[in-house]
């Protein structure tokens, strides 16, 4: 919206002859050429991501107001899937023609609709003008704003037609044979009826389980590859925090300045002035709002308070602030006006000289009072394009009081209705006279204007000193992470973990949006047990320490072994159970000697295998359903939750209600959805190189 704006501001036409341009370009050549740029940041099976483009693209979405470093990883999200995308269409043959692109641009639903000079007073797109004008200007050229144009609307349509129909590939690729409806029908209906003894892993105390060793770990990870892979390096840090938030001190010297400023404040002739001069946290605003609305601190006392009078110092936030009355009034919640304006200036821009201005609008008002269509002199006179298609009407909430331009609210909120008056508007967006008709006026209540003078707390260069000097002590102490936790139980720090750090990484858990790029350059730059300096991460100096680095491939035992320790630790005492309470053959001997009883389970479903006290245990639903085990005791399985030995009694099946097209139809429903995770089965396919970390 922003590259619009810019485009918008040197003259409508040459939005059209932009997007004129980027149309031919794309219809030509079935695709934009991108730009080229000395350094890529990454490639996708081969195809790079050039900085420049991406910084362009970056700061096209940043003008939004969002933190560019929550941006840099969902644009890199967005450039890979993209290329991943286009990469896939073209093997398919799958293609988004020009003509695509402009039955999107230029239909009913077109992005363009949020451009004003693109739509008519009722509201609708004006798709004709929009082609008449790509016509007239296909000459045009101009590759900066080209390319913001190209980037904001063409390519958005493009990847958007490129995912619908790759997407729809894949639905109607699914089919169902026959043989597969008869085997769900099969296995939605078997049943099986089991007794079983079972002895849960809880039984056994994990003190009676010997510490596991890094080779019993790197055992199991080698059994088991499949769940340790890893496929990006990381980094893993301890870390201790020595806070610069501000301290009692620091509070009560805040206190004091706030407090030192009441009198002035209180007496203050000109309040917005004295604010202005004195600085305050809070913005001076204006304007009377709803004394229901009041939600800040001490809103009852506040509100109360006679006109001049001051209330506070009290905290707020992170501010002391005094509150002054300025001022009480009986107003509306909700107004209904109609307008007309005429523009002097817009932006600072010249746009009509203010005394044909004031004449132009006094025939408005003269023409309006004489009875004339007043949509008819919205159309031929106003310049409030946003209100032509509504006949110039307005309805505003006490809430919009300070949006809306001073001179335009109070005569709107402070008049009654009926009145009919010409008002001079004069502010950085635009200049001019308004004249303006009251219509309707409702649900009055008693607002106020307050004032607000608030001063931040914060810390002293004491305060950060202090907690500087302690974390550089603290640094200088450690070499090792034994030591690291020695110190920090002496000053009686808790040490924070931190796992899986990854080098492209913007943000780590326990510092929320606090920006962590420097600390994970650290990470990747030093070896384990490297201590850092202190780093001044939001409010806090940070020190850490590095306690693992993982590489490609599979996981170190150090990396893996909290995920394993509970395997392994259930594998040895599965061992114990069976060899000390599953003595005999049959479930009775197995219960005596466990000292529990038998269970019976007669209604185990194949296509939800949950069992009583077992749960969900596919070991236990295999020899459930095992007809070569019917009439049979099983030996112990080692489950999910414990030891198992069952005895199957019988394998049938249930009567169904569902018939075969029912069953159809949700396997093709579970395949269709399965399509929609085609990107992310695209990714794993991939070979990502992601170069970020030495740019951002």
């Amino acid at each position: 919206m922003s590259v619009i704006q810019k485009i918008r501001d040197k003259g409508a036409w040459f939005l059209f002859g932009f997007i004129a341009v980027a149309l031919i370009a794309f219809i030509l050549q079935d695709g934009v050429g991108r730009g080229s740029g000395a350094f890529s940041i990454g490639k996708v099976n081969g195809t790079k991501i050039e900085l420049g483009e991406f910084d362009q693209k970056l700061n096209l979405y940043s003008q939004n107001g969002q933190d560019r470093n929550s941006l840099i990883p969902q644009l890199w999200n967005m450039e890979v899937d993209r290329i991943l995308l286009e990469q896939e269409c073209d093997k398919l043959g799958i293609t988004v023609t020009g003509k695509e692109v402009a039955d999107v641009l230029f239909g009913e639903n077109s992005p363009l609709r949020r451009e004003q000079q693109f739509v008519d007073e009722n509201g609708k797109f004006k798709a004709d003008e929009a082609r008449q004008a790509f016509a007239q200007l296909k000459k045009t050229k101009n590759a900066e704003n080209l390319q913001g144009v190209i980037q904001a609307y063409i390519d958005p349509i493009k990847q958007q037609a490129l995912r619908s129909k790759y997407d729809a590939l894949l639905q109607q690729s699914a089919y169902v044979p026959n043989w597969l409806v008869e085997k769900q029908k099969a296995d939605n209906s078997s049943i099986s009826k089991i007794n079983y003894v079972f002895v849960p892993y809880t039984s056994i105390s994990d003190s009676t389980v010997k510490d596991i060793s890094d080779n019993e770990i790197a055992a199991y990870i080698k059994k088991h590859p499949a769940g340790f892979e890893q496929k990006e390096a990381t980094r893993s840090f301890a870390y201790v925090t020595f806070s610069t938030s501000p301290s009692q001190t620091d509070s009560l010297t805040v206190y004091n300045q706030v407090l030192g400023l009441k009198n002035e404040f209180t007496n203050s002739a000109n309040t917005q002035n004295y604010l202005s001069r004195v600085g305050s946290e809070i913005p001076f605003l204006d304007a009377f709002l709803p004394k229901k609305d009041l939600k800040m601190p001490n809103a009852d006392s506040i509100k109360t308070l006679a006109d001049g009078s001051t209330f506070g110092p009290y905290l707020d936030g992170g501010n002391f602030v005094i509150a002054k009355m300025l001022g009480k009034r009986t107003l509306p919640d909700s107004v209904k006006v109609r307008h007309i304006l005429v523009k002097t200036e817009d932006k600072r821009n010249p746009v009509l000289a203010d005394s044909v201005a004031k004449k132009r609008i006094d025939s408005v008002e003269a023409l309006a009072k004489a009875g004339t269509d007043f949509n008819q002199l919205v159309q031929k006179y106003s310049d409030d394009g946003g209100s032509k298609a509504t006949k110039g009407e307005y309805d505003f909430a006490l809430q919009q009081f300070s949006n809306i331009s001073k001179e335009f609210a109070e005569a709107t909120f402070y008049g009654k209705v009926g009145d009919k008056v010409i008002v001079k508007v004069e502010n950085d967006a635009y200049a001019g006279y308004h004249y303006i008709e009251v219509i309707s006026q409702k649900n009055f209540s008693d607002a106020v204007k307050i004032a607000y003078l608030a001063k931040p707390i914060l810390a002293s260069n004491e305060t950060i000193n202090i907690a500087s000097t302690a974390a550089l002590q603290f640094a200088a102490n450690v070499k090792n992470k034994q030591q690291f936790d020695d110190e920090a139980s002496k000053q009686n720090k808790p040490v924070m973990i931190a796992q899986e750090v990854k080098e492209n990484d913007f943000s780590i858990p326990n510092f929320q949006q606090e920006p962590v790029r420097n600390l994970v350059r650290w990470l990747y730059e030093n070896k384990v047990n490297n201590v850092s300096e202190p780093m001044e991460i939001g409010d806090n100096y940070v020190v850490s320490i590095i306690t693992g680095i993982n590489n490609v491939g599979l996981k170190s035992v150090a990396a893996a072994r909290t995920q394993v320790e509970p395997f392994i630790r259930n594998e040895k005492k599965a061992k114990q159970i069976i060899e000390n309470k599953f003595k005999g053959s049959s479930l009775e001997e197995y219960a005596n000697s466990a000292a529990v009883h038998v269970e019976n389970a007669d209604s185990v479903s194949f296509a939800n295998p949950v069992i009583g006290n077992i749960g969900y245990d596919l070991k236990v639903a295999g020899a459930a359903f095992n007809k070569d085990m019917v009439g049979k005791v099983t030996t112990p399985i080692a489950g999910n939750s414990g030891v198992v030995a069952i005895k199957v009694n019988s394998i049938g099946a249930a009567p169904t209600m569902q018939d075969d097209e029912t069953i159809k139809q949700q396997i093709l429903g579970q395949m269709r959805n399965a399509a929609y995770r085609g990107m992310g089965a695209l990714r794993n396919a991939a070979t990502i190189k992601d170069y970020r970390f030495k740019v951002y």
